[in-house]
């Protein structure tokens, strides 16, 4: 039974990448500006909600033992976070010299794919490090909490799906493959995941840290790729409106079902 929770809890964020994913095998053209600007917006509010309250507060209860310290363990690994993403963008170019996509496909899009498929480390590392402080019994982190913090990466991943998939079928990749292309680009999610599950009982000394990076990490991608995207050129209100509504709605399923 907890296995298959946390099986469950490593592949839902799969299936949101896939089913945006999948959004290219029903749509003649690309989304709309507005409905992108709108789902990138909603994305990030949920986001930044489940990186507050699903992993920064719990890494902070489980710290409670050092007093008025009790956020240093957060601080240090939201600084470490943030450094690791540092790096991987600086190893971006190098990445895309070694990854080979169809000369068809614009560069802006291989970028943009790659993007994705390396930051989708660290959102399943998050959701793998929060099931493993849930396995260890940390204080703070329940079944419910662990879910929330899954379900808002996948109501994340789903605009991702289709960020992936729609720009490369508009390079000339045919429908099926554009969508296998972002389905797989989720991939990396639950092997991260699973990976962190499995060293749950060597880790737990230093999961608060771990939570810390995990928030770190997010907090990085959603200010670097998914803010510029909402708030440049047209409909950055309309952005706005659903980052709003995306941090309202990820907020109160943490509080609700935690």
């Amino acid at each position: 039974m907890v296995y298959g929770t946390v099986a469950n809890g490593l592949l839902l964020p799969l299936w949101g990448t896939t089913l945006g994913a999948a959004l290219v095998l029903f749509m003649k053209r690309e989304l709309r500006q507005s409905v992108q600007k709108a789902l990138t917006g909603f994305a990030a509010g949920v986001m930044l909600a489940a990186t507050v309250w699903s992993l920064l507060i719990p890494a902070i209860e489980q710290s409670e033992r050092l007093g008025r310290l009790a956020a240093l363990p957060a601080i240090l690994g939201i600084c470490c976070g943030v450094g690791a993403l540092l790096a991987l963008d600086r190893f971006m170019p190098l990445a895309q010299t070694v990854v080979t996509f169809s000369k068809r496909i614009p560069s802006q899009t291989r970028t943009t794919v790659l993007a994705i498929v390396l930051h989708n480390i660290p959102e399943g590392m998050a959701v793998g490090v929060v099931y493993a402080a849930w396995l260890t019994g940390q204080p703070g982190v329940t079944r419910a909490v662990a879910l929330s913090l899954v379900l808002g990466i996948a109501i994340q991943n789903f605009p991702e799906g289709a960020i992936v998939s729609m720009p490369l079928h508009g390079g000339g990749v045919a429908k099926g493959k554009a969508f296998a292309c972002g389905a797989a680009s989720g991939l990396v999610e639950p092997a991260a995941g699973l990976v962190t599950v499995l060293a749950a009982r060597f880790i737990a000394a230093v999961l608060p840290y771990l939570l810390g990076f995990s928030a770190g990490a997010m907090i990085y991608a959603v200010l670097m790729e998914l803010v510029p995207e909402m708030t440049a050129g047209a409909h950055a209100r309309l952005a706005a409106v659903w980052f709003t509504a995306g941090f309202i709605l990820m907020m109160f399923l943490d509080v609700a079902l935690g």
